[in-house]
């Protein structure tokens, strides 16, 4: 039985650091204050048994639970972010915890009237009389993904404390910066020695995921020129109606709060401003990686088509590959999603398996080498004031990584 006080406790020590990560930085870690839980967690690790702990230069976190069984076993890896976003403050972290919850209203803060409400946020009513951790409506909560590295360290902890559960080599690892893409950059793959792994950055319970957007980000500059506004008849370009016309000529319904499932996207997600220049930002988002191409040329199209039209180079655009769907290299060793899904089952966990509308260290890992489905961590309402984590979801999802384990090692004994 896992303790829960103790999980809660620990979840709670986890989420109260700011690890804030910095999309502007070039260090890496990305922020001095990711070095404070990241120096944490090799401490614990130690204190719990794990065994060969490190934590390299860049701060990535890797350490050992040896096979208690003869036999050969493959190598699973389990893996974690410790940063959060920097969409959202996630300095002064103050965790509230609802007990019973009886699937009302729950007020994170009167004084400024921010209220977490299932009306609005309605799978709130899944978790009706569980007890959920949520924030003070001040700041975020940091259950992406302090969540499933409280979850691993629990589970690697319990499976020291029962050796009569049976296991191959079991590696953990946690990681920086995945807030801004950069999680599995500097990630030794060879290092950690995995066969296969999982992370555990999921939502919602039962979620089983090893589809991914393939990803691409776009930076588009629109140039005019500035004159006195009165005396610019025939002299004034204005770059921003440039912009807005490249703007328009994509797909209107093909944007993030039109689409969902297997439907990609264009996103404008920043724009500045001036007569003489204006900056456009997009993300660029498709699971099918025909349509991801077609997406790409269609905003170099644009360009051209306007440089054309004007007679001169008023846009300009460069797009990079940010990563790419994991199915490509999951696929053929589907039989690590299968036995994820087994355990889930044998947990009285519906499993659910989707495709990510989004990213995960998973995807680059997988190009690197270590095919990584992502299972969940059970938090809801990622990156802003109204997240929160039902504490039932990380004591599921801790079994979840105990039952995988069981089953690998059941698998290959025979």
């Amino acid at each position: 039985m896992l303790n829960t006080q103790h999980i809660i406790n620990r979840f709670i020590g986890y989420v109260t650091i700011d690890t804030e990560s910095d999309p502007n930085s070039e260090t890496t870690p990305s922020t001095k204050k990711q070095w404070d839980l990241a120096n944490k967690l090799v401490d614990e690790l130690k204190a719990i048994g794990m065994q060969n702990v490190s934590i390299d230069d860049n701060a990535y976190i890797m350490a050992t639970l040896p096979s208690n069984v003869e036999h050969e076993v493959p190598t699973i890896g389990f893996i974690s972010h410790f940063d959060t976003s920097p969409d959202f403050t996630g300095a002064n972290v103050n965790p509230k915890i609802i007990e019973n919850y009886n699937g009302e209203d729950i007020v994170l803060n009167a004084e400024e009237n921010i209220v977490l409400s299932p009306t609005y946020f309605d799978d709130l009513l899944m978790y009706k009389g569980q007890t959920l951790i949520t924030t003070d409506g001040t700041t975020l909560l940091g259950a992406d993904d302090k969540a499933g590295i409280c979850e691993i360290v629990s589970a690697m902890e319990y499976l020291i404390n029962h050796p009569e559960i049976k296991h191959g080599d079991i590696k953990v690892g946690f990681t920086p910066d995945e807030e801004i893409g950069r999680g599995a950059h500097k990630f030794d793959v060879k290092k950690f020695g995995a066969d296969w792994a999982y992370t555990m950055d999921g939502s919602q319970v039962g979620e089983l995921e090893y589809e991914n957007f393939n990803a691409a980000g776009a930076k588009i500059k629109a140039y005019g020129k500035i004159v006195h506004p009165g005396y610019a008849k025939g002299k004034m370009v204005n770059s921003m109606y440039y912009a807005t016309e490249f703007i328009n000529n994509l797909p209107k319904r093909e944007t993030p709060e039109l689409t969902e499932g297997y439907e990609g996207f264009f996103h404008l997600y920043a724009m500045e401003g001036k007569v003489e220049e204006t900056q456009l930002q997009y993300i660029i988002r498709d699971h099918d990686s025909h349509k991801f191409e077609a997406r790409k040329a269609l905003i170099q199209k644009i360009a051209d088509d306007m440089n054309a039209k004007y007679g001169k180079p008023i846009i300009e655009i460069e797009i990079k590959d940010q990563y790419y769907n994991m199915k490509e290299k999951v696929e053929p060793v589907k039989h690590i999603v299968d036995i994820a899904e087994e355990a889930m089952k044998h947990l009285n966990i519906t499993p659910l398996i989707k495709a990510i509308r989004g990213g995960t260290d998973g995807s680059q890992l997988s190009y690197m080498g270590l095919p990584c489905p992502n299972i969940f961590a059970g938090g809801h309402n990622f990156h802003g004031r109204y997240e929160y984590v039902p504490v039932e979801s990380i004591l599921k999802a801790t079994k979840v990584i105990c039952k995988i384990v069981e089953l690998t090692a059941e698998k290959y004994s025979k």
